[in-house]
């Protein structure tokens, strides 16, 4: 089958169109106007996945991250980021990027965050188009600070935690309204704290606006940008589903290789 099939349903799930403006979408590299056996599902491109993708014969790649995030200046072979390219170009392996539509998308990745933490009741955080919009806000059982804190560790398996917050009273603070955007999400506190958000949960937040954030008496978490290794996952089930559903003659499979640059001691 041809891999457009299989692009063309996975749109229909999450349009292109949702996406934030100026965001890095659809096909990046290579073409789907070719058959295809084997489908990859991958949260980056980096050269472990790549070597994986040519070691399992795969196809065609959906990526949550783009490999193009910059502008090429060239294709010299002698660049590491530009190896990525040539070997994948080189293997006819082609690249589909579902960036921030899966993230916006209902039943979508801010969704499935949602439903592993037990935040009910969900709007999102802000609008993006007509009845849709980034990251999710909603309620939660009463529980402190710290305990979401603990519940946030042990739900997305993580080896520390960054937690924002001046004094220790602010551990016991009893919380029941989480707001949460997978990825680099801080620039959308301020929404957060509009819809009433005792907590703000996203990645890599800076210094200070951690600052701004306790200013403006929100207190947050910050989990890593890694967290949206659920993609991976949740993708792979919804091609097998519709492959089910569809007798598609397709393999796929989820990315084994871990592209975490970030470990702690």
């Amino acid at each position: 089958m041809k891999a457009s099939e299989v692009i063309k349903r996975y749109e229909v799930f999450c349009p292109q169109e949702f996406s934030m403006e100026g965001d890095s979408r659809g096909l990046q590299i290579g073409t789907l106007d070719k058959d295809i056996q084997k489908v990859m599902v991958a949260l980056d491109i980096r050269e472990e996945t790549v070597a994986e993708a040519i070691n399992k014969g795969v196809d065609l790649i959906i990526v949550k991250h783009a490999p193009i995030f910059r502008p090429i200046k060239d294709l010299v072979a002698s660049r590491p980021q530009n190896q990525i390219y040539i070997e994948l170009i080189k293997h006819d392996i082609a690249v589909y990027v579902s960036h921030t539509n899966i993230d916006i998308v209902e039943n979508g990745l801010n969704d499935w965050f949602c439903q592993m933490l037990g935040i009910e009741d969900t709007s999102y955080i802000q609008e993006t188009g007509p009845g849709r919009g980034i990251g999710r806000i909603g309620n939660i059982k009463s529980q402190t600070f710290e305990d979401l804190a603990t519940r946030v560790k042990e739900v997305f398996a993580l080896d520390s935690l960054r937690m924002v917050y001046y004094k220790d009273s602010d551990l016991r603070k009893q919380i029941s309204r989480v707001a949460i955007c997978g990825g680099s999400g801080q620039s959308f506190y301020s929404d957060a704290i509009e819809k009433g958000a005792d907590v703000y949960i996203t990645g890599d937040i800076y210094y200070h606006t951690a600052q701004d954030m306790l200013s403006d008496d929100l207190l947050a978490l910050d989990p890593g940008h890694y967290i949206e290794i659920l993609f991976v996952e949740k993708i792979t089930e919804l091609l097998n589903q519709w492959k089910e559903e569809n007798a598609w003659p397709l393999d796929i499979i989820a990315s084994q290789s871990s592209t975490n640059p970030f470990h702690h001691i």
